[in-house]
């Protein structure tokens, strides 16, 4: 054994990777020490999957929302100042033939109730027929009914949740609402009319499909009392990032006074919230492999004194100290970079199929694991970003290799002759 540890043996040779996954396999005499080195394991698995799955969750809430928002609302929101929104028309080919605007869309908006044998407060949106079927949160996501004729059909197109609240199918008649209606001796009168159901959507996001109704534009300017006008134009851009560069080429192509608002502005407290509660989820869950860190520190400091004959021979016999220092770093830098690892990959397996998993538990449990009245979303999102899993992945290495310096560096400074004398 002297001749494979000799003073001039190069640093994390054979013999020292030898021994040092030598003291990570369990013995009767070190039982509890391996017992320390498999929770150590264990922590960082769950640790590292753990904050995957976790930050890829929050990375697929927020891209979601925000994919369901703004193709329902748009990037950018043009509002009349002075005068109504008569030319509604030209602002909207002027704004839609910019370089990076996807689409621009006027419509009239108002809040409303609807009903049928039970009422429900509803956004109601006039729009023309080619708009609708152009914009991105509606096209492709119609579950019954059509768009086709959806200006001469005269009826409304409706999300799927208010559907199933108010029992209603393709060709069922739903009454409208307004209470700003035509003047009377007695005061302002309540507007209602019936139309027929043509459409269903299904946006994903229970809010809306829960909210929207939508209604061609003439006939919303008439049931609404502003003829030949709009109350808003929305934009819709090819590149969202592009905002700030697209608001500055709508300034100088708009001469009219106009109100500019984008989604940043309106959704501002709800995605800070988000990005908060994501920063603080990373934080709390970083918790879990701290501890297992110091699981770690544990566990070679006792295995260091449980192993402080064998120190003291392999000194004897010519192991000098930094080849002992590299056995103990090597001994806790595997349990770290294994569980690393293994938590990788199955941080990976449980994100890419976490609403398959959810589903799975639904059915087992018989329960409602993520209801979209309290989640927004019908069904669990996530986006695994690799920046984050590098990040997790690499400060969980960081902190199982620091973790081992102590104990190596203990085991180092063992005095060979103080740890024979009592043997």
């Amino acid at each position: 054994m002297s001749e494979g540890a000799p003073n001039g043996a190069r640093p994390f040779a054979a013999f020292e990777w030898m021994v040092a996954l030598r003291y990570l396999r369990a013995r009767r005499s070190s039982g509890f020490v391996s017992v320390i080195a498999g929770f150590s394991f264990l922590g960082i698995v769950l640790g590292v999957a753990t904050l995957i799955v976790v930050m890829s969750v929050m990375n697929g809430f927020h891209k979601e929302l925000l994919d369901k928002i703004v193709g329902i609302n748009g990037h950018i929101f043009l509002q009349a100042t002075d005068s109504p929104l008569t030319d509604y028309d030209e602002v909207s080919r002027e704004v839609g033939s910019l370089p990076g605007v996807q689409l621009a869309i006027p419509m009239i908006e108002g809040p409303a109730a609807v009903s049928t044998t039970n009422m429900a407060f509803a956004l109601v949106r006039g729009v023309r027929e080619g708009d609708i079927k152009r914009l991105p949160g509606i096209a492709g996501n119609v579950r019954a009914g059509t768009l086709e004729g959806f200006d001469k059909a005269g009826g409304v197109a409706i999300g799927q949740r208010i559907a199933d609240n108010l029992g209603l199918r393709v060709g069922d008649k739903i009454k409208v609402l307004i209470a700003n209606g035509p003047q009377t001796p007695f005061g302002v009168a309540p507007r209602s009319k019936v139309y027929p159901v043509t459409a269903i959507f299904q946006i994903g996001m229970a809010e809306f499909d829960n909210l929207f109704v939508y209604m061609p534009l003439p006939e919303a300017q008439g049931f609404f009392s502003k003829d030949n006008e709009a109350s808003v134009i929305e934009v819709f851009l090819n590149r969202p990032e592009d905002l700030d560069a697209v608001r500055a080429r709508i300034d100088q192509i708009v001469t009219r006074p106009m109100i500019m608002t984008d989604w940043r502005e309106r959704n501002r407290t709800f995605f800070d919230a988000l990005n908060v509660e994501r920063n603080v989820m990373f934080v709390i869950l970083t918790l879990i492999v701290l501890v297992a860190a110091l699981n770690i520190i544990s566990g070679l400091i006792m295995l260091v004194k449980d192993k402080s004959h064998d120190i003291a021979v392999l000194r004897t016999m010519g192991a000098t100290r930094g080849g002992v220092m590299r056995i103990f770093l090597i001994t806790g830098a595997s349990i770290g970079v294994v569980g690393t690892f293994a938590g990788f990959l199955l941080g990976l397996a449980v994100a890419s199929n976490v609403e398959a998993i959810r589903q799975m538990l639904n059915t087992l449990l018989h329960a409602n694991l993520f209801p979209a009245e309290l989640y927004f979303l019908s069904r669990l999102p996530s986006v695994v970003d690799p920046i984050d899993v590098l990040t997790v992945v690499g400060m969980t290495l960081a902190l199982s290799i620091l973790a081992t310096i102590y104990p190596s560096w203990r085991a180092a400074k063992l005095d060979p002759v103080e740890a024979l004398r009592y043997e």
